[in-house]
Formats: C-alpha cells, structure tokens, sequence
C-alpha cells in the first residue's frame, strides 16, 4: 500500500492526474490527500467540459466525508474537503452554493484543519479566500453576519499562508485574488506585483506549473 501510495504522489507530482487518483484509490482511504487534490487540481485547470468539472468536484467532496470520518485527526481530510467545496462553489456560482449551505462547511472544515495543523500553508489560503470571496460575493455586512467572514482575518490568513511558504506560487495568486475582491483597482499595483512574483516562481512540479501558467494568463 505505502509503495501504491507513493507511486501516486509521484504521478500527482509529474502531472499524471488520473493515474494519480487510480492509484490512490486502489489504496483505499488511506489514498484521500493524494486522490482528492489530483481530482481538485485537475479539475480546476484542466477539465473543460463544465460538466465533467463539477462531477470532478463532487466525487472528491464525498471521498473527502469518508476520509474525515475514518482520519478525524488527519488535517488533509478537512482541508481536501475545504478546497474541493470551494472550488465547487466557484464553477457552480458561489451565491448559488451559499444557499446550499456550503459556507459554513467550508469554515468548518479549514478551521478544523488548522486546529490540527496551525501551520497548514493551503489551508490559511484557502480560509483567506473564504472571507474575501464571500465579502466580494454579499458584502461586509451580510458576509460578516451571515458568514463570519473578515476583512482583517483575510488579509491576516494570507500573509500567513506566505510566511510559511514563501515561494509557493499559489500563496501569491490567491492573496492577489483575495486583494482585488476586496478592494478592486485600489489595490491593483499589489495584486499585479504579486502575480508577477507568481509567474517568476521556477516551478517544482506540475501543479505549480499550472499555478504560474495560470498567474501568466492574468497578466
């Protein structure tokens, strides 16, 4: 199992993404991490039928519920369950997917993830977009009532996010992201220097060189 295992990271890292969550499914829920953020990054950037996309999205939230059932303590259930929710919500429109009650799963999900590991770089991105986007998506008001979400914790959770991965191109292109749903063109020269910064980083594997394509794309 511990050699499948790591024969699917390595397919996840060159960029053989279905064989990455193959692999990991023949291992079983022991797979999760590996299968469900194979699933997210392929489905993310590479799937184009809108479809497909969101299927994607789907099998990986329900392989994400097991996990969290069978690895509690294990802070990549809640954070693979987080991030495939939320990008489900992007490809299906995120005010539709408040109102299916996503919001509050999503928290949930990346607060337990860092309560389990404080220093989980994708999870403080991924907490930051939550309160940007849902500040960019129903306002200050409703956002912060409704939703928790924060202006100030956005902003605190990507500086985090970049102190513990200070090369990782995702952290600079989400706090960019993150930077122009809060404050639009006011803050532009900052979100285009950080994707800047994004598009320069030399990437390590295939998900990082999707990242920086895609910061090249914003550009």
């Amino acid at each position: 199992q511990d050699e499948t295992l790591q024969e699917a990271w390595r397919c996840f890292h060159r960029g053989d993404f279905q064989q990455a969550v193959e692999l990991a499914d023949e291992a079983g829920l022991a797979g999760h991490a590996v299968a469900n953020k194979a699933t997210g990054i392929y489905a993310t950037y590479l799937e184009e039928n809108a479809k497909r996309q969101v299927d994607c999205f789907k099998s990986a939230i329900d392989r994400a519920e097991q996990a969290i059932e069978a690895f509690p303590d294990d802070p990549n259930s809640h954070y693979f369950h987080a991030f495939n929710l939320g990008r489900y919500s992007q490809s299906i429109s995120v005010v539709k997917a408040l109102k299916q009650g996503v919001g509050g799963k999503i928290l949930k999900s990346l607060e337990r993830a860092l309560v389990l590991q404080p220093e989980h770089a994708e999870a403080h991105t991924a907490l930051g977009m939550y309160h940007a986007e849902i500040i960019d998506k129903v306002g200050k008001l409703i956002g912060g009532m409704t939703y928790g979400a924060n202006e100030k914790k956005a902003i605190q959770h990507f500086k985090r996010s970049l102190e513990l991965t200070p090369r990782a191109p995702i952290a600079r292109i989400e706090y960019g992201n993150g930077l122009y749903m809060l404050y639009g063109d006011d803050r532009l020269d900052e979100v285009s220097e950080l994707y800047i910064e994004a598009s320069e980083t030399t990437p390590l594997d295939a998900m990082e060189r999707l990242d920086v394509e895609s910061a090249l794309a914003e550009l």
